[in-house]
């Protein structure tokens, strides 16, 4: 694997290096030696599969409150996405800024989050397929959510939004 830090500092492109032959390939999408190269240490608690049906669909942006910020790491493994992150941490640099990266089955790549991060994505095309890894359980009282749309982020998607839920829809604006 290769890491490369995005300009939100803690996070990380992860490019696969796939071993290629007559059969297909095979590629490692973790290796707790070749993490701990990134400072990350803890256990992954939890992975989630998500499904979602319509280009241009969002999700997110989604975070846990202190003290149960999560570390994440998403792969999409069907169809391509546009994944998006939003650094909340107040004490950090680059407080509310945000970096989008395409993730697709078929560049294979990886995103890294970092604690004090908040998450969400758009598919590029139908029928999209992540991999969520977890460094903490998922506690609903305790979830957080930044509006898609806000001003303030002014985070820029790559297509018309066509579907959202109504939860995600209704985060609060930045004040």
């Amino acid at each position: 694997m290769i890491f490369n830090e995005t300009p939100l500092a803690g996070s990380y492109e992860i490019t696969l290096q796939p071993f290629s032959d007559d059969r297909g390939w095979f590629a490692r999408t973790y290796c707790k030696r070749e993490f701990e190269s990134i400072g990350h240490v803890e256990e992954w608690v939890q992975m989630n599969h998500s499904f979602t049906k319509q280009k241009g669909s969002i999700r997110g942006m989604h975070f846990q409150h202190s003290p149960h910020e999560e570390i994440k790491m998403i792969r999409c493994i069907s169809g391509a996405i546009y994944d998006v992150i939003v650094d909340i941490r107040k004490d950090s640099p680059t407080y509310l800024q945000w970096f989008g990266i395409e993730l697709s089955a078929e560049n294979g790549k990886m995103l890294y989050i970092p604690k004090g991060f908040a998450h969400g994505f758009q598919t590029l095309e139908d029928n999209c397929a992540l991999i969520y890894h977890h460094s903490a359980f998922y506690m609903p009282e305790v979830e957080g959510g930044l509006r898609y749309d806000d001003p303030k982020l002014n985070i820029k998607w790559p297509l018309a939004v066509k579907d959202i839920s109504a939860r995600d829809r209704q985060h609060p604006l930045i004040n």
